[in-house]
């Protein structure tokens, strides 16, 4: 079992930064991807960033594309989502997920 706890959320105003991170614990080693999932209110989950925990390979949605960039330190067992540019439709809860459908309890992003 692994467990996800996400961090950095808060409000920020339209064009600014925030950084999620995402603290990972538990038998982590077969987790070959790790990604970050929001929900807006009144919307279905939609997957953010994700990124190969061997490879480093990523993957961003359209939507945040040039501006959100995904990171991770296996050491640490940390994961993390720069967010820059950020925009009002970024409002949303920021849900730190892995390839085994493990999933944190969420962190609130709002952006005004």
């Amino acid at each position: 079992h692994v467990q996800l706890v996400e961090s950095g959320g808060g409000s920020v105003q339209a064009g600014g930064s925030l950084r999620l991170s995402c603290a990972a614990s538990g038998y982590t080693y077969n987790r070959n991807c790790m990604a970050w999932f929001r929900q807006a209110p009144g919307k279905e989950r939609e997957g953010v960033a994700r990124i190969a925990t061997g490879s480093g390979n990523t993957y961003y949605a359209d939507s945040v594309k040039d501006r959100f960039t995904i990171s991770k330190d296996n050491d640490k067992n940390m994961l993390y989502l720069q967010m820059t540019k950020l925009k009002p439709e970024d409002t949303a809860v920021y849900y730190c997920v892995t390839d085994k459908a493990d999933w944190g309890q969420g962190t609130q992003v709002t952006v005004s």
